[in-house]
């Protein structure tokens, strides 16, 4: 972190937890997707929605935190959305077992956490990047890494607990997650938070934006960056558990815990190398190893394969987010939170509908989601695409 100038490091790891709420809000409750379908006769269907509406109501906070963030300030919409997780969560604890529908319960809970991430998203990045460093893309990728790790940590850290306590035992678990946002909410009380954009300039309007091409093919490449990394994400540990006949313990070891642990070395590695590295190039490079990921999951008629598979998609998506919005923040400079928000946008309808992708073509096909992943395979060619057309603009 020595390339950190200023007092600014208590916001930089005030931004590092802060991706970690997020991996914490979308990432556990798949962990326990099962044991609803169990406890509260919630069938695919269904459990499919929870993945749709979390995103859903992620990129409605996009949407809308576009005028709003800008009004009310950074510091009060951050505190507002680690308030919006931990309330979530805490909701989820709750809710299930008073409301007369235990899912309505459960889609209440998560529209509120899914706020508190959504918020999280438009502002976390935009706040690094107004932190001074010397390398922007670097602190971007490594910010991004830790989205990951704090997915390892959800995974790991339940699989253990799990095992110990047993599943029934999940409540206890939420609450102690609900002290992460709870604490970092205090930090971002009083940690020094830079201007966006430099004195004197003005940030684009959402009109100027629409206007500029490079923009569109930034957001489709956010859109992809999105629905390649969640539609394995989300699915993983239900795909290893009932798809592969894992276990519940070796099937998030295995699915979501090494996709998440392979991301983030990605991350990290740019997040270290990435002034030595060429973006596009490492981008286009992960995208088709991202397409043979994918084909590996579907096809691969061994379940030890297809869950390498799981693991290599991990890796291969790890500099698409951190990556689509370094490639933006260098041709829109004067971008500012409605670039990042909408952006944001993207990324979450990428996230939304990647998995609900996957769940849909699966429950037509009998449940079968092997077919579902292949047909998701989509997203990173699209992705590979864009890139190809933003390298020949630049070119030309």
């Amino acid at each position: 972190m020595s390339y950190i100038k200023g007092n600014y490091k208590t916001t930089i790891y005030a931004c590092f937890t802060g991706y970690i709420v997020q991996a914490v809000v979308n990432n556990f409750v798949p962990l326990l997707f099962i044991k609803f379908q169990t406890d509260y006769n919630i069938p695919l269907n269904e459990i499919t929605l929870l993945v749709t509406f979390n995103f859903g109501i992620q990129l409605i906070v996009d949407l809308l935190s576009a005028g709003f963030v800008d009004k009310a300030g950074y510091r009060v919409s951050l505190v507002l959305a680690h308030i919006f997780a931990a309330s979530g969560l805490f909701l989820l604890t709750v809710l299930p077992d008073i409301m007369p529908s235990a899912f309505a319960g459960i889609l209440v809970s998560v529209a509120f956490y899914a706020a508190g991430g959504g918020l999280l998203e438009v502002l976390v990045s935009p706040v690094l990047e107004s932190c001074p460093t010397d390398n922007k893309e670097k602190a971007m990728s490594l910010l991004h890494s830790f989205y990951c790790w704090g997915h390892v940590a959800v995974v790991l850290l339940s699989t253990v607990f799990f095992r110990f306590a047993g599943i029934g035992s999940w409540k206890v678990l939420t609450y102690l997650w609900i002290l992460i946002p709870v604490f970092n909410m205090f930090v971002f009380m009083k940690t020094p938070i830079a201007p966006l954009i430099e004195e004197g300039e003005e940030s684009m309007k959402i009109t100027e934006l629409f206007k500029e091409k490079i923009f569109w093919l930034l957001l489709v490449m956010m859109v992809c960056a999105g629905a390649s990394e969640q539609a394995v994400s989300q699915w993983a540990s239900f795909f290893a558990e009932k798809g592969l006949g894992t276990g519940k313990t070796i099937g998030d070891l295995a699915g979501p815990m090494a996709f998440a642990a392979l991301m983030g070395s990605a991350r990290a590695f740019y997040g270290k190398y990435g002034d030595k590295i060429n973006l596009d190039k490492f981008m286009a490079g992960s995208s088709l190893l991202c397409i043979v990921s994918y084909l590996i999951i579907s096809l691969a008629p061994s379940p030890v394969l297809s869950l390498a598979g799981c693991a290599v998609c991990g890796l291969s998506v790890g500099i698409m987010w951190p990556g689509s919005f370094s490639k933006a923040s260098a041709a829109l400079r004067r971008g500012g939170t409605a670039m990042f928000a909408l952006l944001a946008l993207g990324g979450d309808l990428g996230c939304s509908g990647g998995p609900t992708l996957v769940g849909m073509v699966s429950d037509s096909l009998n449940n079968n989601l092997k077919a579902g992943i292949l047909a998701a395979v989509v997203f990173p060619v699209l992705l590979l695409t864009s890139l190809v057309i933003s390298r020949r603009q630049k070119q030309g």
